[in-house]
């Protein structure tokens, strides 16, 4: 009889594979790079999208948002994935010291990230406009909510796409109980702990109405913070209806009227914007991306996605809360949008 491995010995060869750093060639005019991916990535550099005529032209940063926005490296096998906060500040830091920039057009595509990421975007963002006095525009394109949409209050403008999902001003913290999975193979948790609470939101067991009472109060708190920043970007919201707090996400119409966005149109809009803000209407468009990694487009994406989210297409809620236990400003319709970045 002809063996057939069973699915839990596929797994593991894969999850073994998977380990292993596979070796990185690129060649390029500007960098040659050999090693493990990702770390040899090379600097950033400006790729003009129209050249410039000069280098002391002016011009207008594009800065792309994309995917889940978590303080962590999105790497992994045969992956080009970065840390989407480190890059953030790297291209902000480097705007910065380059005066020939005037504006910045910020398009965000993500339906948010963990709370801390989140916040340490925004933070960085209203840094950088504090000390360059450059005007900032923000685009959505598919999805602006969450943790996007905090980031998003820092800008001077939010132009949003016709067809924009935006909102989700809410946390959420997943847990899931997996008591009886577990007893289904026999599996007992038999934690030895000092501290009451030092578990909480553990799988292995049912949630007590206390630890649930602490973990409420805590995203209470982080949603209360989430209104008070997009209030002081946006003035406006501050008699807003109470359902424009509430998580739920809105299209770029209801956004609109709720003042929630500013004008509703295209990227090439905001990049229009941004150039009339700036004193230099009809400036080239300059996407700042790694050497290897080209933009030909405004709509071309840093990854932050590893490659092996799709090569092994399994997950189960909770069994991957290891990674990821933290609170989120995302809009999540599907946990695993965790593990898919986002895509």
């Amino acid at each position: 009889m002809r063996w057939r491995p069973a699915w839990w010995q596929i797994l593991l060869l894969l999850l073994i594979a998977g380990c292993r750093q596979p070796m990185r060639v690129e060649t390029d005019s500007r960098v040659n790079v050999i090693g493990p991916s990702p770390q040899s990535l090379g600097p950033l550099v400006p790729l003009p999208i129209v050249p410039t005529a000069s280098p002391t032209q002016r011009k207008i940063a594009l800065v792309d948002v994309d995917g889940l926005l978590l303080n962590q490296d999105m790497s992994g096998l045969y992956s080009d994935g970065e840390n989407p906060v480190a890059l953030f500040r790297e291209k902000l830091d480097t705007i910065a010291r380059d005066p020939c920039y005037s504006a910045v057009v910020l398009r965000i595509n993500s339906p948010g990230g963990g709370v801390t990421a989140s916040d340490i975007l925004w933070h960085d963002l209203r840094s950088f406009k504090a000390r360059t006095r450059l005007p900032v525009v923000a685009c959505f394109l598919d999805v602006g909510t969450g943790g996007a949409y905090y980031l998003a209050t820092a800008a001077d403008h939010i132009i949003a796409h016709p067809t924009t999902v935006t909102g989700g001003i809410g946390v959420i913290l997943n847990l899931y109980n997996l008591e009886d999975a577990m007893a289904q193979f026999n599996i007992v948790g038999t934690p030895v702990k000092s501290g009451e609470h030092i578990d909480l939101g553990t799988p292995i067991a049912v949630q007590s109405e206390a630890s649930r009472h602490i973990l409420q109060q805590m995203a209470d708190e982080f949603h209360a913070r989430f209104r008070e920043v997009v209030v002081e970007g946006r003035p406006q919201l501050k008699g807003a209806a109470a359902d424009v707090f509430d998580g739920r996400v809105f299209t770029a119409r209801q956004a609109l009227a709720l003042h929630m966005v500013d004008s509703i149109g295209y990227l090439d809009d905001a990049v229009a914007m941004a150039g009339e803000m700036g004193g230099a209407a009809g400036a080239p468009l300059v996407a700042l991306h790694r050497c290897h990694d080209r933009a030909r487009s405004p709509y071309d994406v840093t990854p932050n996605v590893p490659i092996q989210s799709s090569f092994l297409p399994l997950s189960v809620p909770g069994l991957e809360r290891s990674r990821l236990p933290t609170f989120l400003y995302l809009w999540q319709p599907d946990p695993t949008l965790e593990r898919m970045g986002g895509r």
